[in-house]
This record gives C-alpha cells, structure tokens and sequence, in this order.
C-alpha cells in the first residue's frame, strides 16, 4: 500500500485503487489480506526462532552423546 497526495492506494494485479473507493466489502477483504499477511510474518520470525533453538538443541546433545 503507498501514499500518495495524502489518499492511500492499494496496488492489484498491476492496478492502482484508491482504497477510499473500494466497497465497504472490498475494504473488508483488504482488511483480511493485510491480518494474513502480518500473521505469516510472524510466523516466519517465529519459525526462524525455532529452527535457531533447534540447531542449538541438537548441538547440545550431540555435545552430551558418547564419543567413539
């Protein structure tokens, strides 16, 4: 989404919409798709925090296993 002169704008398959054009459904819509897209940019962080602890775990207990 840009700015620009002050009305914010919404790019969809390479269209410009003023998003205080859209319907109030599409508005709604819009809405939705903006909360998934934040949801699954935290999911990404979340995953990257995980799969670090992962690793970190893993090291851990190779570190602890038996050598031969």
């Amino acid at each position: 989404m840009a700015a620009s002169n002050g009305s914010a704008k919404i790019t969809i398959d390479e269209k410009d919409f003023e998003i205080n054009d859209l319907s109030e459904e599409a508005k709604g819509q819009l809405a939705s798709l903006q909360a998934v897209d934040r949801r699954l940019s935290s999911l990404r962080e979340e995953t990257a925090i995980l799969q670090t602890a992962r690793i970190a775990y893993s090291n851990a207990l190779r570190d602890l296993l038996p050598r031969d």
